[in-house]
């Protein structure tokens, strides 16, 4: 069954190329093979600013970027969800787009109480891809991957979004090819079944 799909590449550095983006151009390539339609957005190619107050997240306008990408989103069946670990979590300008595009009325609704909301963004689900210097199991043992957990529950999960598959690749920075060509293939795999 064809999905739409929308691709967020977080890697805030686009001076040169990372392996994160190859990941995303390989999943995106498959699921356009497979009949799935893509959009990509590249979140250090938009300009935004940082929000500052709680009366700018309930009641300011986004601007038009994130107007756009909040479309893109809005259509999505699945989002693929891509950023390095930088400190134990995203990055800052991932988290800026993510609080600039999750906002109320439109990815949640707070009722007047304040005690119940809306799940605006059910019925999509979502990959979570994060590369790492790191072994992977390292951050998910040893450092309980709070980052990764904070984003699946108390973000994505907050807005409706599940199921919600995580893949995290470790030691990104050794070179490494077959490990490279290994992740290389499983998001192909993951993006001709739109998963």
């Amino acid at each position: 069954m064809s999905q739409n799909i929308v691709i967020i590449l977080g890697h805030p550095d686009n001076s040169k190329p990372h392996f994160i983006k190859a990941l995303a151009t390989a999943y995106q390539q498959a699921a356009e093979e497979a009949g799935h339609q893509v959009e990509l957005i590249d979140v250090s190619q938009l300009t935004f600013p940082l929000l500052r107050s709680k009366e700018e997240f309930e009641t300011g306008a986004p601007p038009e970027p994130i107007k756009q990408a909040q479309s893109k989103i809005a259509k999505a069946d699945h989002l693929v969800l891509l950023y390095p670990l930088w400190l134990g979590t995203m990055p800052a300008l991932v988290k800026g787009f993510l609080e600039q595009v999750l906002r109320p009325d439109f990815a949640f609704k707070i009722d007047a109480s304040g005690r119940h909301w809306k799940k605006h963004l059910r019925g999509k689900s979502a990959r979570i891809v994060i590369t790492m210097g790191m072994p992977a199991p390292v951050y998910r043992w040893y450092f309980r991957a709070h980052g990764l957990k904070n984003l699946e529950r108390n973000v994505l999960g907050f807005c409706g979004i599940k199921p919600i598959k995580a893949s995290l690749i470790g030691m990104v920075e050794e070179n490494n090819s077959n490990r490279h060509q290994l992740w290389l293939n499983r998001m192909r795999k993951y993006g001709s079944k739109g998963i």
